[in-house]
């Protein structure tokens, strides 16, 4: 019997027999020279993709607005933005004329406490530091439209500073390909109109199609914002699963980020041998709430044969979604019934109308859903379209259930990071 465990404390394990086991998929630990890998974020800073230096981009008198993502990342941003800040005084941005800005999107804001965490407390005392709110229409701009239509919206204070430079890391994600790069504007410092747009989009489309995909048409839409907005650097990181900064790329938002994703895949892409009856997955590190814990079910997506159970452990202490209320109503729909609804005015918010898809798709249409959440009441979870479980080994037994003892199963870990790639035995990749 192969044992399971799983990144929470008192979730208890799950026991699965050798002979259904096919494969237990995780990302991989770089094999990182010695000394600190701050050295990596030096590096890349001095040899900037497509772009010149930041330093030389700026120049004395100039000011500059750092775009960095919020607590629900694992970015080490504190480490990162001395170092960005450097290479801005170098250029000759003072420090009284650079400011931070948290890309929330959508998401709550973030405590005191948080931010503190987050920026670094020597810092937060120097520098200013703005939360994004996207429902504040007052703190909106407008900007025209892309070429395919969508309405851009932006934070004004992206107009105010000369440059705007992004920090943020990358990895697989089910809306954007990949996370980083123009993603820290579009969604990060975009308003809901904006951002429902381009969600929606995603939403027409399987996750295979969009997710680990670099060039997509969302991550198109998301560039043309971003190009509007007046994007003009990026420093990402890729960290390996111990979460040490294995690679990072600088300069143009988009041949920069390009790159940045084929690091991210060496890192997450995972192969599996055939597609499984059963994926257990976990959603570590997208742990804070089931919106974010839905990027382990994308990951699950990926490696579930048709008609199979995915089951989700996770721990969610902020419940469902603190940003979107609504979703523990309406729940996770088939693709056809929530699209529906979205024609007939009944979801206005594409941005939760596309997530109720995403999910949908994988426990409604595709197959069927079990959760092992002790923040979310079993009613909640049945309201939401899934067969709840106390404990792993129970949603184990449930799973084996549903698909016959002989069923084959795949298990995830750091799921909410992962990009399993169907590899068969002695043939191409698929």
């Amino acid at each position: 019997m192969a044992r399971i465990s799983f990144p929470y404390e008192g979730f208890g394990d799950a026991v699965i027999p050798d002979g259904n086991l096919l494969a237990v998929l995780a990302p991989r630990t770089a094999a990182l020279s010695s000394g600190s890998d701050l050295e990596e974020v030096k590096r890349a800073l001095g040899e900037p993709i497509g772009s010149p230096r930041l330093r030389d981009m700026v120049k004395k008198g100039n000011s500059a607005l750092i775009l960095i993502d919020d607590n629900t990342r694992n970015t080490p941003t504190a480490r990162l933005l001395p170092l960005v800040l450097e290479e801005l005084a170098a250029g000759g941005v003072a420090l009284q004329d650079t400011a931070v800005l948290i890309a929330l999107g959508t998401h709550r804001a973030m405590s005191d406490a948080e931010v503190e965490t987050k920026v670094g407390k020597d810092l937060l005392e120097r520098v200013r530091v703005y939360q994004h709110d996207a429902h504040d229409e007052k703190g909106l701009a407008n900007l025209g439209t892309t070429e395919h239509g969508t309405e851009v919206w932006v934070n004004k204070l992206l107009l105010e500073f000369d440059h705007v430079v992004a920090l943020g890391h990358i990895t697989p994600h089910r809306v954007a390909g990949f996370s980083g790069g123009a993603k820290m504007v579009q969604p990060g410092v975009s308003g809901v109109v904006t951002t429902g747009q381009t969600h929606w989009v995603s939403a027409l489309y399987e996750g295979e199609e969009i997710m680990g995909t670099i060039d997509n048409p969302v991550r198109r839409e998301m560039n043309a914002v971003a190009k509007k907005a007046g994007l003009s650097f990026i420093v990402n990181v890729v960290l390996d699963r111990e979460e040490r900064i294995y690679r990072c790329v600088c300069g143009d938002p988009e041949k920069a980020h390009a790159a940045g994703c084929e690091a991210s895949r060496e890192i997450f892409g995972v192969p599996f041998p055939e597609y499984a009856d059963i994926v257990i997955t976990d959603t570590f590190p997208a742990d804070s709430e089931l919106w974010q814990a839905a990027k382990g079910i994308y990951a699950g997506d990926l490696p579930l044969k048709k008609g199979g159970v995915l089951v989700t452990v996770t721990p969610c202490p902020e419940g469902v979604a603190q940003g979107h209320p609504e979703l523990t109503d309406i729940g996770y729909l088939p693709f056809a019934e929530a699209k529906a609804m979205v024609d007939r005015g009944e979801i206005e918010d594409l941005t939760l109308a596309a997530h109720i898809v995403h999910v949908g798709r994988i426990i409604r249409d595709k197959g069927r859903g079990i959760m092992v959440c002790p923040c979310i009441s079993p009613e909640t979870s049945r309201k939401l379209g899934f067969a709840p479980a106390a404990t792993p080994q129970e949603a184990v037994d449930l799973a084996f259930s549903m698909t016959g003892p002989g069923a084959k199963v795949i298990i995830l870990q750091n799921g909410g990071d992962l990009l399993p790639i169907h590899e068969p035995e002695g043939g191409p990749s698929s």
